[in-house]
């Protein structure tokens, strides 16, 4: 339950400006239900757009009730329905038209054929496809896959099949291809993918090897938060190389 800061005896009727909390509170209370969520995490999804607080003459952000409601129903189905965030964010906008949405089983797998990446497909999910399925769902031929998994963009999972992520790269390296990208070509990008990972590991091992489950708990929201804001600073780099080799 989300706790809302309430006036005192003789305050009379809060104002929208009273009411409005800093990003600090607004972590507070969403900690309640989601202990994992931190600031960087809040900051992320503003800048998704899933949330648009107000700013005060200086610059802080101020979030009003309605707001810290919106963000726990993101981290609702984020967390629930493993939605990723371009279609939880069409289910606030219908259901801010007052439209019905229909929602996922809770802990269902997220859509195979969805291609965005939103800082949870990082999460191991228990669906698996075959091989006939994934070359569906990417839209691709045997032969595409088969020169993919030689270059080392695809490959199985230990237990068999292919997994969501799996389908997410395979529709990417499709993509890129038809602006003339072969797999030879994409081959930096897996590698400076691993090395990213890697990264990410040498940080939250230690929390990882302890002995205390909350703490090893802890390493997955520690590199659940390090893999989106790897992802926002490569989009960034090369967004800046771009503008300094096109002007």
């Amino acid at each position: 339950m989300l706790r809302t800061p309430t006036g005192g005896a003789g305050h009379g009727t809060a104002t929208a400006d009273d009411r409005a909390m800093s990003i600090g509170t607004v972590l507070l209370q969403l900690r309640d239900e989601f202990p994992e969520v931190t600031i960087s995490k809040i900051r992320f999804l503003e800048a998704e757009g899933l949330v648009e607080p107000q700013r005060t003459p200086s610059g802080y952000r101020k979030f009003r009730p309605e707001d810290v409601e919106r963000l726990a129903q993101v981290l609702r189905m984020q967390r629930d329905h493993y939605l990723p965030l371009k279609v939880i964010r069409e289910h606030l906008d219908a259901l801010a038209r007052g439209e019905q949405v229909s929602l996922p089983a809770a802990g269902g797998p997220r859509d195979l054929t969805d291609g965005s990446w939103d800082g949870e497909s990082w999460r191991a999910t228990a669906a698996r496809i075959g091989r006939a399925e994934l070359l569906a769902a990417a839209e691709v031929t045997e032969s595409e896959l088969e020169e993919w998994e030689a270059y080392g963009l695809i490959a199985p999972t230990t237990e068999g099949g292919y997994d969501a992520e799996t389908v997410t790269v395979a529709k990417l390296v499709a993509d890129l291809g038809r602006f003339g990208l072969e797999p030879r070509h994409l081959r930096a990008m897996r590698g400076a993918a691993e090395r990213e990972a890697g990264l990410i590991e040498q940080v939250v091992a230690p929390l990882r090897r302890h002995r205390n489950p909350q703490t090893r708990a802890h390493a997955e929201a520690k590199a659940k938060e390090l893999a989106e804001l790897s992802v926002r600073l490569h989009s960034a780099l090369v967004q800046t190389a771009l503008r300094i080799r096109l002007h």
